[in-house]
C-alpha cells in the first residue's frame, strides 16, 4: 500500500506534508458527514413512527460519543497511508488506539444511561403506591454506577496494557500479587465495606429511591444512592449525606418499606366537659368526603388524663405520608374552629380558687 501511495505522489508531484494534511482532513470530513447524516436519519425515521422518548434519549446520550468516534475511526483507518517515518506513524497509531479505547468506554457508559431511560419510561414511579417501581429504580441506578465504574477501570487497564513497558512491569509484578493484595485490602477496607454494603442495599433494599425515612431525628426522602453514600432530602430541602453502611449498622424508620399507605395521629387537648360523642361526629364529618382520606382507618379516643386537660387522639389513614400530613393539618384546623364555635368553654384552661372561697371552706371545716 505504501508503494502505491509513493508512486501516486511521484506521479501527481505532491508534497508528503500536503498529502498527509489532505488525508487527515478527508478522514475527519467524511467522519463528521457520516455522523451528521446518521443522526439526521435516526431523527427523521423514528420521529414519524414512534413517540417514545427513546429517540430523544439516544440523541441526548449518544450524539457526542458517536460524533467523536466516527471521525476517529476513519482517521485510524487511513493512518497506514500517511507519508512519514514508520516510528512516527506507530506513535500516531498508538495515540489513536488509546483515544479509541477512551471513546468506546464513553459510548458504553452512555449506552447504560439509555437503558436506564428505557426502563424508567416503562415504569410509572409517580403513582401513589410505587413500591415495585422504586425497587427497580434503586437496583438499576446502583447497577449502572457499578457497571460504569467497571468500564472505566477496564478502559484504564486497556490503555496501560497498550504500552509494552507497562505490560512487562505488570508481568513482573504478578509474583508479588499476594502481598500486594493484602496491602491493598487493608488500605481499601473501608471502601470495600461501603461497596459491599451498596450491593446489599441494592438487592435486599432496606431503603429505595424516594423512600420516606426518619434518620438522625429528621424526616426526609431518599434522593440519591451512590456507591459510597446516600443523600436524604429533608422536608425543608436540606440534604443529609450519610455513608451507605449507615443503613445497615444503625436503626432508622422507613415509612414506605412495604407500602406507601400510612396511618397518622392528630393530638389535641380539651377540658373534661367536652362531649366525646360530639367530637367523634365532627371528626367523621371533617374527613368523610375529604379527597386525602383513603377510607380505610379513622377513629377518636381519649389517650391520657392529667390534672388540667384530657388528651384526645384521632387517627386517620392516607395513601402517602404527604397526603396524611396535609390531612392531619386540615383536621386540626377544622376541629379547633368547631370547638371554638360550639364549645369555647371547653378549651384548655387552668382552674384556681379565689382567696374568699378558700376562707369559706376553712370556716366550714372549723365549724364542723
Amino acid at each position: 500500500m505504501q508503494k502505491i501511495v509513493t508512486d501516486l505522489l511521484r506521479q501527481w508531484n505532491l508534497n508528503p506534508y500536503v498529502w498527509n494534511f489532505l488525508l487527515i482532513a478527508a478522514a475527519l470530513l467524511v467522519g463528521v458527514a457520516v455522523s451528521f447524516f446518521l443522526r439526521l436519519f435516526i431523527r427523521q425515521k423514528t420521529g414519524t413512527e414512534m413517540k417514545f422518548s427513546l429517540v430523544q434519549s439516544l440523541l441526548r446520550h449518544l450524539s457526542s460519543p458517536v460524533a467523536f468516534l466516527i471521525p476517529l475511526f476513519f482517521f485510524d483507518a487511513l493512518i497506514p497511508l500517511l507519508q512519514m517515518p514508520s516510528a512516527v506513524r506507530q506513535y500516531i497509531a498508538r495515540a489513536s488506539e488509546i483515544v479509541m479505547i477512551i471513546g468506546f468506554a464513553w459510548l458504553l457508559i452512555r449506552c447504560i444511561k439509555v437503558a436506564q431511560d428505557i426502563v424508567h419510561d416503562k415504569i410509572n414511579i409517580n403513582v401513589s403506591d410505587n413500591l415495585r417501581q422504586r425497587q427497580i429504580m434503586t437496583q438499576l441506578i446502583y447497577i449502572r454506577r457499578v457497571a460504569s465504574s467497571i468500564i472505566i477501570l477496564l478502559a484504564i487497564g486497556a490503555v496501560l496494557l497498550s504500552f509494552d513497558t507497562l505490560r512487562k512491569i505488570g508481568t513482573g509484578l504478578l509474583t508479588g500479587v499476594g502481598i500486594g493484595g493484602i496491602i491493598i485490602g487493608f488500605a481499601a477496607q473501608r471502601s470495600l465495606a461501603n461497596l459491599l454494603a451498596g450491593f446489599q442495599i441494592a438487592f435486599t433494599q432496606p431503603i429505595r429511591i424516594d423512600d420516606e425515612v426518619i434518620v438522625e431525628g429528621e424526616f426526609g426522602k431518599i434522593e440519591e444512592l451512590t456507591l459510597t453514600y446516600v443523600v436524604v432530602r429533608i422536608w425543608d430541602n436540606r440534604r443529609m449525606i450519610l455513608p451507605i453502611n449507615y443503613f445497615l449498622e444503625k436503626p432508622f424508620q422507613n415509612w414506605t418499606r412495604t407500602t406507601a399507605e400510612i396511618i397518622g395521629s392528630v393530638y389535641f387537648y380539651a377540658d373534661y366537659t367536652l362531649p366525646m360523642e360530639w367530637v367523634r361526629n365532627e371528626f367523621n364529618q371533617i374527613i368523610k368526603d375529604h379527597p386525602l382520606w383513603d377510607g380505610q382507618t379513622a377513629g377518636v379516643v381519649i389517650t391520657s388524663l392529667n390534672k388540667d386537660v384530657m388528651e384526645i387522639r384521632g387517627i386517620v389513614s392516607s395513601r402517602s405520608s404527604g397526603n396524611n400530613f396535609d390531612l392531619r393539618c386540615h383536621i386540626r384546623e377544622q376541629l379547633l374552629q368547631r370547638i371554638v364555635d360550639v364549645y369555647p368553654q371547653c378549651l384548655p384552661r387552668t382552674r384556681a380558687l379565689l382567696q374568699e372561697e378558700v376562707t369559706q371552706k376553712e370556716d366550714l371545716q372549723n365549724a364542723g
